[in-house]
């Protein structure tokens, strides 16, 4: 799937480069690429959200509760944590994510942190404005007055929202990524990629609030719901399973 879709954006990229020239061979490689590509499937990946969030809050509460972990380490745990936990609340993507800035795109509004993305920094042109759910209040609190000064080892830090324990820099999109993975697989047993917090998220609401057909559109910021439908949830195949496993149940107790 991934050298095919490079091949395609090679082969597209030099056409518009040089419309003059034969890109016929180019287009054969990609045609053979189209006949064996496979996608993974998701569905041995898919966890639902509130999973997620307990997991990374319970990381939290293990990290600031351990006598035995270095300041340093206590500030990571926490940071791969939040990571987890505010990406299951607040479903953007990646490249935003790891972009998050404190002051511009993560702000303080009355009170209350936000996730504020100009129309520019979005997939679809449109701003993405988002609450925090305030659940995640005092451990944002915590992050950023105990424990991120930790990780930052200097008092003028960048204003990157996520910090390296390595040097205290802004951490990459292959970082921010690399972790998120890292994090699930520890806690929850499976390598949950960020990507696939948004299918996660679009089949949890399916799951959960069938009653708001649109929700998990908004959530994920699509302009219409057939994406979601076509690319993110999973909701029908997990109620599937949820009632194999009550009927499963149901035996076992006779």
């Amino acid at each position: 799937m991934t050298v095919y879709g490079s091949i395609h954006k090679l082969r597209r990229t030099a056409e518009i480069i040089a419309p003059g020239l034969d890109f016929a061979w180019l287009a054969e490689i990609e045609k053979d690429l189209a006949l064996v590509m496979r996608p993974r499937s998701k569905f041995d990946r898919m966890v639902l959200i509130e999973v997620l969030v307990e997991a990374a809050l319970t990381l939290i509460h293990e990290a600031e509760t351990s006598p035995n972990l270095t300041s340093l380490a206590r500030a990571r745990q926490v940071r791969n944590g939040l990571m987890v936990a505010l990406l299951g609340l607040c479903l953007i993507r990646l490249k935003n994510f790891a972009a998050l800035e404190i002051g511009r795109s993560f702000v303080e509004i009355k009170g209350r942190w936000w996730i504020v993305l100009a129309a520019s920094e979005t997939k679809e042109n449109r701003p993405d404005e988002r609450p925090i759910n305030e659940l995640l209040a005092p451990v944002i609190d915590r992050y950023l007055n105990q424990h991120r000064p930790v990780l930052a080892r200097t008092d003028n830090p960048s204003s990157a929202l996520w910090l390296s324990s390595n040097d205290g820099a802004p951490m990459s999109y292959a970082a921010v990524e690399s972790v998120i993975k890292t994090t699930t697989l520890s806690t929850v047993g499976i390598d949950v990629s960020p990507h696939l917090f948004r299918a996660a998220g679009a089949s949890t609401v399916a799951t959960r609030s069938s009653g708001n057909p649109h929700l998990a559109s908004a959530l994920l910021h699509h302009t219409h719901p057939s994406v979601t439908n076509a690319h993110y949830n999973r909701a029908t195949s997990l109620s599937a399973a949820e009632r194999l496993r009550q009927i499963v149940r149901q035996y076992e107790k006779k």
